[in-house]
């Protein structure tokens, strides 16, 4: 199993990347993670902004996401996320609105491919003091900016489907 993380280039492109980690990809199961795409509507114009965090370790552009919780559904496990990463709380919705993929690089410097199930939650608050303040950046952008930041094609694909949606409605 390959030991080296991946790192980010923007020069290198995703395919380039993942063929490198082939091995990863197709020997072990992907697995499971929950997200919360937080989003807030604004009361006069309609217009969406989105929330990102950044990554602890890598500090990139992502969404609050974390592992299972037992006896949690992963739609409570996502908007436990968001409150622990970024302080908001909010209207969860239960049905997944989309998946993206990732390679995760553990503690141990391995890499394991991630399947992620992401969950609209409409924030309604956000508290000041929140588990992980100070330990990572939060940005409320527009969904093109929030699409332009993050490295995951299939992540920057339901940042575009959510403004979609939001100008089609």
């Amino acid at each position: 199993m390959s030991q080296t993380p991946i790192k980010a280039s923007r020069k290198e492109g995703l395919l380039r990347r993942l063929a490198r980690h082939s091995d990863v990809l197709f020997k072990d199961r992907f697995r499971e993670q929950y997200a919360a795409l937080c989003y807030q509507r604004h009361p006069d114009s309609g217009t969406i902004a989105v929330l990102l965090v950044t990554s602890r370790e890598s500090l990139r552009w992502i969404v609050p996401k974390g592992w299972p919780i037992q006896g949690k559904k992963p739609h409570q496990v996502a908007a436990i996320e968001a409150e622990e990463e970024a302080g908001v709380r909010g209207k969860i919705r239960k049905k997944p609105f989309g998946y993206f993929t990732y390679l995760k690089v553990l503690d141990n410097g391995q890499s394991v491919p991630c399947m992620v199930q992401v969950y609209l939650l409409e924030v309604e608050s956000m508290d000041e003091t929140f588990r992980e303040k100070g330990q990572r950046v939060l940005e409320w952008v527009t969904c093109v900016e929030a699409a332009r930041r993050v490295r995951e094609p299939e992540l920057r694909g339901l940042f575009i489907k959510l403004e979609q949606t939001n100008n089609a409605g």
